[in-house]
Formats: structure tokens, C-alpha cells, sequence
């Protein structure tokens, strides 16, 4: 009978990480950015509702319209270069490919009816399935719409064709606000999803 060889001690190969030290430190630098820019975003927009309600201030970030005003700019410079290296990374290092693609509607639609019937499997890490590719790619270009019309916003005369693309500055206060309520919905099925799959919240913070 034939032993089976044995590495020596240190020698055994380490797991492949789930997450590099990169796409840790982006998604983390992240969730920062979005916090501090959803809640000051709130307070902003209470100083002048686009619709019948207000948020409460204890959910809001500055104080008041000149506080979180500051706040929110500087959310918005760590969002837009973390979200652009993020971005970058993904696309130099073939990630993008590799992660969330192929992406189909028939694919979505299986994966959805699988995890509604608790179906889903959730055992390798290193794949995402159909749900989460389309979760994934859905708040990449929602992160895009919200920093464009918020640059509309912002700088409306100095980005006079990104305003008229948008419909005007109006309009871009409308898609600002529901691109930015849509980023919420994603942050709080992100967090529920996480909490049924806990490791999940392990790989984003050890890689493995």
C-alpha cells in the first residue's frame, strides 16, 4: 500500500483569498463614503424637500445646510476616488470579466427563484451567482448616476451638457435624490444578505 506523500511543515499552500487587500480596503473606504454622504445628503435635502416629507435629524449629518454641506463634499471626494480606482482595478486586473460576467436575464431569474426558495448556495465564495453579478453592476452605474447628477447639482453652469443630458437641474436634484434612495435599497439588502451568510462579512475582512 502506497502512503500518501506530506508536505512539510510550511510548505502547504495557503488559500487562494476570496477578496485582495485592494478590493478590501475600497469596499470598506466605501461604506464610509456612502454613510457620511447619505446622511448629510439628508440634511442638505431638508433645507429644501423635493417631496412631502422630511428625514428625522437624528439620521441626518451635519446640523445644519452649511455643515452638511462640508460633510458631504468631502463624502463626495473620497466616493468619487475610491469609486474610480475601484473601478480601474477592476478592469486592469480582469475582474471585471472574470466576476460579473457572463449575465443573463434567464440566469437572474433562476438564481432569484432559488433564493426565494432558500436554494441558493452560497458554498464557494469565489463566484458570485446571477443575482449578485446583476446587484453588483446595477450599483456601479447607480454610483455613476448619483456622482453625475451630483455634479449637475453642484457645478450646474460648468457642466452645462452633462445639466441638459440630465433634463435639467431640476431634474438632476430628482435622479440625484432617487439614485441615491435606490444606493440605500442596495446597502440594506447588502447588510440582510450578509447577515443570513456571515461569512460572507469574514472573507470582506480577513480575504479568506
Amino acid at each position: 500500500m502506497m502512503l500518501e506523500p506530506h508536505l512539510p511543515t510550511g510548505t502547504q499552500q495557503k488559500p487562494k483569498p476570496v477578496h485582495p487587500l485592494w478590493l478590501r480596503l475600497t469596499h470598506w473606504l466605501n461604506a464610509l463614503a456612502v454613510l457620511v454622504m447619505v446622511t448629510s445628503g439628508w440634511q442638505i435635502y431638508n433645507a429644501s424637500p423635493l417631496f412631502a416629507f422630511e428625514f428625522p435629524p437624528a439620521v441626518t449629518l451635519g446640523g445644519w445646510l452649511g455643515g452638511a454641506i462640508q460633510w458631504h463634499f468631502a463624502g463626495m471626494w473620497l466616493f468619487g476616488l475610491n469609486g474610480l480606482f475601484y473601478l480601474l482595478m477592476n478592469i486592469l486586473t480582469g475582474r471585471m470579466k472574470k466576476k460579473f460576467w457572463p449575465l443573463t436575464l434567464r440566469g437572474i431569474f433562476n438564481d432569484l427563484q432559488a433564493a426565494l426558495h432558500g436554494k441558493l448556495q452560497h458554498n464557494d465564495l469565489h463566484h458570485y451567482n446571477m443575482v449578485q453579478r446583476a446587484a453588483y453592476v446595477f450599483v456601479m452605474f447607480d454610483g455613476i448616476l448619483l456622482a453625475m447628477s451630483g455634479l449637475v447639482v453642484w457645478k450646474s453652469v460648468q457642466f452645462p451638457l452633462l445639466r441638459e443630458l440630465l433634463g435639467g437641474y431640476d431634474t438632476a436634484r430628482d435622479v440625484h435624490f432617487l439614485a441615491m434612495a435606490a444606493l440605500v435599497g442596495f446597502v440594506a439588502l447588502h447588510v440582510v444578505m450578509v447577515a443570513l451568510v456571515p461569512k460572507t462579512l469574514i472573507a470582506m475582512l480577513r480575504g479568506h
